[in-house]
């Protein structure tokens, strides 16, 4: 890359956007910005070889059908399709450990909509590798092993400083880098955050009997239990315990961790195993003030990570990717400066009422299910008895949780830029 000129000099922009995180988010934005036609560049920490992980160690990405439309026309879906799992049918109810689940119940099914499976489940060692390969197809710049130190911002473009000392000039930093983003830090955008005094534990379960494609969240006291259908007779949980409770389940040997998880997981699905590594992050809200800045742009968890309840935290980042993606390739027709404020300012409008409403429907999903007051229990086994019973409210819902509705990106909807 080219140094800094002499003084007086305009030096020539290495790239048109350079992204600071090479994680989902960060490797789908590049494709996106490369298929419109801009020059991108990659910055991450690690080295692609470890990004691209090896071998199944359990997480796994419920994909929502907008979700999987993007990486259908980024060219991925096809390397995905066969290792996916398609969510056909969704549960909700609620209950407590070892009782069983309220028979006033919710349940979606695919069939209600036209579109088809409201989702799919993809492992992490499919899909990561898949957007790492498509990356380098695409001639994207990495600058693996690297990370963005400082950044400078003048009427022209932005200088990033990389930890090696090299300079990077783009007309605009895309912060991909997660809900303590370094990038939001030294752009001065600050951020609510408050805890839950919850922690999610994940991990991969093998069972004896078919899952049929049947997503199941169960509502207990201490938080939601949520059993994702992967191939074959395996689901994704994702366990929400209180704080203490989670660390000393955590701590547990394999064979005392699935005792403990078996009278929340049930029967339903036969006995039970781990069939991977377990995994246990604090739960909380994060939300930027802004998702944008001076020739600066957040995306997904460095501008919001949410309550997993919904499971819609990468969806969330996804939809940021095809509406930035979409506002920067459009300006750049237009022949407009992509990181000019005004730009900026077309995908904060797009997608802050979005983000604002995602987080509000989680805080408050969790702080109406997870405790034990009988007025409030009552009150929401009636409420998805209702939901249920009305199918016009029930297939909104669907539509909603499949990506399908509002003002949706070009790449949400199938169609490239």
């Amino acid at each position: 890359m080219d140094n800094a000129g002499p003084p007086g000099i305009v030096r020539a922009m290495d790239h048109d956007a350079l992204i600071a995180g090479g994680g989902l988010n960060g490797t789908a934005l590049a494709l996106a910005l490369a298929s419109g036609g801009l020059r991108v560049g990659l910055v991450d920490p690690l080295a692609a070889s470890v990004r691209s992980g090896a071998g199944f160690d359990g997480r796994s990405y419920a994909l929502s059908l907008g979700s999987v439309n993007l990486l259908r026309a980024l060219g991925i879906w096809f390397e995905l399709e066969g290792d996916a799992q398609p969510i056909l049918a969704i549960r909700v109810s609620d209950g407590h450990a070892g009782q069983g689940a309220s028979p006033l119940a919710l349940a979606f099914d695919h069939a209600e909509i036209e579109e088809g499976p409201m989702g799919h489940m993809v492992e992490d060692r499919h899909l990561r590798p898949a957007l790492l390969r498509a990356v380098e197809r695409a001639g994207i710049a990495l600058y693996d092993r690297r990370a963005a130190v400082a950044h400078a911002a003048d009427p022209t473009g932005i200088r990033a400083t990389l930890d090696d000392g090299t300079e990077v000039r783009a007309r605009l930093l895309v912060g991909c880098d997660g809900k303590r983003s370094p990038t939001a830090v030294r752009a001065g955008i600050g951020r609510m955050t408050w805890g839950y005094g919850q922690t999610g534990m994940v991990a991969a379960i093998s069972h004896g009997r078919p899952h049929e494609g049947t997503a199941h969240q169960f509502f207990m006291p201490e938080g939601p239990l949520a059993i994702l259908p992967l191939t074959g007779n395996r689901s994704s949980i994702v366990w929400t315990e209180r704080a203490d409770r989670a660390e000393a389940v955590a701590a547990l040997d394999d064979a005392a961790y699935l005792e403990t998880l078996r009278p929340r997981f049930g029967d339903f699905l036969g006995d039970i195993a781990l069939a991977g590594s377990r995994f246990s992050y604090p739960l909380g809200l994060s939300l930027a003030h802004r998702m944008a800045g001076d020739r600066v742009a957040l995306v997904g968890d460095a501008a919001h990570a949410v309550h997993p309840i919904a499971g819609q935290g990468l969806n969330a980042g996804l939809k940021d990717v095809g509406a930035l993606a979409e506002v920067l390739v459009e300006a750049r027709r237009r022949g407009e400066d992509i990181g000019r404020a005004d730009v900026l300012e077309r995908y904060q409008r797009w997608r802050r009422w979005d983000v604002a409403t995602l987080a509000l429907a989680t805080d408050g999903f969790n702080r109406l299910f997870s405790n034990d007051n009988p007025f409030l229990r009552l009150a929401r086994d009636a409420g998805l008895a209702m939901i249920n019973a009305w199918p016009e409210a029930r297939r909104g819902f669907i539509r909603e949780a499949a990506g399908l509705t509002g003002d949706r990106p070009r790449l949400l909807a199938g169609r490239p830029l």
